[in-house]
Order: structure tokens, then sequence, then C-alpha cells
């Protein structure tokens, strides 16, 4: 793997946010297509084959495995490169896809790897690894909400990653446990142990609403969560707009319950 570059960066916005990357002449930032927003006119832009961080090592074979692990996490076979060409200082900028929070993640003081979500990644500095990670676990692939394949962060450079809603940091100690929503996990560093538990109780599990398990996070380590998880949003969404909408009170209440809310007149 080539030294990462060392950029700047400034997040400008709350809910819509984007990433302002200042970048010094000849250094380079990735990000995925469709995230670019602006750039200053002495940048360069150049489409790459997979990440850029073997372009100067191992054989074609070795980038063509490389790349084509990203199509496993929903990501495509290339990315773009920015490139500050000048001689001054010069600035790209990045949009988040969805309203949420843009989360910087700098690898050097998070022990060189993160694990995050499938298409979280937004974009990093050039020599930043974006892989997969694969959960070893039976349980953990069949029911911890993201599948058997996460999307994995290496190097020691700065990357950017995008969640929805708001973003809450937790530092956890050696041996504590974290239950949470299995969509609501951003990202978490590699010394935390991901599994799964089922919910106990069966009423818990048929009408909690919950789902049937937890994803359960054990320190040492650091975990990103989201408050409102893109599915969940989408959910929500597609049930107001189908014919009936509130499917979810329809069945029992009908429109007593869009009455009781308000939502009835």
């Amino acid at each position: 793997m080539i030294s990462n570059h060392e950029i700047d960066y400034y997040i400008h916005g709350e809910e819509m946010q984007c990433v302002e990357i200042e970048l010094d002449p000849q250094e380079t930032v990735i990000a995925e297509s469709g995230s670019f927003m602006y750039m200053d006119n002495g940048i360069e832009m150049h489409t790459i084959f997979g990440d850029g961080s073997q372009q100067n090592s191992g054989g074609f074979f070795d980038k063509l495995m490389g790349a084509g692990k990203r199509l496993l996490v929903g990501e495509s076979l290339f990315m773009t490169a920015f490139t500050n060409s000048g001689y001054g200082k010069q600035k790209v900028a990045f949009a988040a896809p969805y309203a949420g929070k843009i989360v910087p993640l700098d690898l050097s003081r998070l022990g060189n790897k993160v694990i995050c979500q499938k298409d979280a990644f937004l974009c990093a500095a050039k020599g930043v690894s974006v892989g997969i990670e694969f959960q070893r676990k039976l349980g953990t692939g069949l029911f911890g909400g993201e599948g058997f394949i996460m999307e994995k962060l290496e190097g020691d450079g700065m990357a950017f990653v995008h969640a929805g809603g708001y973003i809450l940091e937790r530092d956890l100690a050696h041996g504590e446990v974290l239950r949470v929503d299995t969509g609501c996990i951003v990202a978490f560093t590699s010394t935390v142990d991901y599994d799964i538990q089922m919910v106990k109780g069966i009423k818990n599990a048929i009408f909690g609403g919950e789902g049937l398990f937890f994803a359960a996070l054990r320190g040492p380590g650091k975990v990103w969560l989201q408050s409102l998880p893109v599915s969940r949003l989408a959910s929500r969404i597609l049930s107001y707009a189908q014919p009936g909408g509130r499917k979810e009170e329809g069945s029992i209440l009908g429109g007593l319950g869009n009455i009781f809310d308000g939502d009835g007149f």
C-alpha cells in the first residue's frame, strides 16, 4: 500500500452536509462516483480502477481482484481521483447523498482499520484502501442486517463516511457490550467484536416491532451509530405512499388511528 496523502478538510452544513477538502500541490483525494460537488480550477479529475491504493504495486490480477471486491459492497469498479496540479492550495468538495451526517475518520488514530456498513464510504485521502470485510460468524452474516459482507477502510490517512440522521459515538471499555438495532450501526474499529443476540420473550419478538435480533458490540473500541438508517426512512415513506396510507394502523384501527393522531381531518 502506498503512503496516504495528508489532507485538510472542513464539513459544512447541518442536515445536508458537504465536506470541503483542501489539497496541497500534488495531493490527491479519491471519491465515489456521484459525490462530487465542486472544485477549484487547479484540480484535475481522473477515473481510476479500484481505490488507487495499489496503483504502484501488484500486477493486473491483484488490481482486478481488489476492485472486483468492491462490487460485493454495492460500489463500482471505478473511483474518481482529484489531484491538485497547481502550485498553491486548491479545494474540492463532496456532498452527502441524503440527510444525515458526514463522519471524519482519522485511520492513524483508529488502529489503521475501520469496518463500516455498505455504501457508507464517501471519500478519502489517496492511499486509503476501500475493501470488504467478511463476517465469519454464521448468525451475524444471516441476521446481522448487513449480511456476510461489510466495507473496510484501511490505511493511515483521513476517510469520510456518511450515515442518516444524528451520529452518536461510543467508546466501549474492554468487555463492555452495547446492544444495537442492526440497521443503526455505521462503523466500528477492528478491535470491536460484532455478534447478534435474539430478542428475549415471545411477545417482544412478535409484537415489539423491533425485529428478532439485536447487534451485540463488545469492546474495547469505538462505535459509530446512526439515528435514522436510510432503509428505515425508505420503508416509512413507502408505507405512506401505498394505497390506504398507514398500513401499520389500518389493519387494526383503520381510519380511527389517523383521527387519533390528527391525520384524519
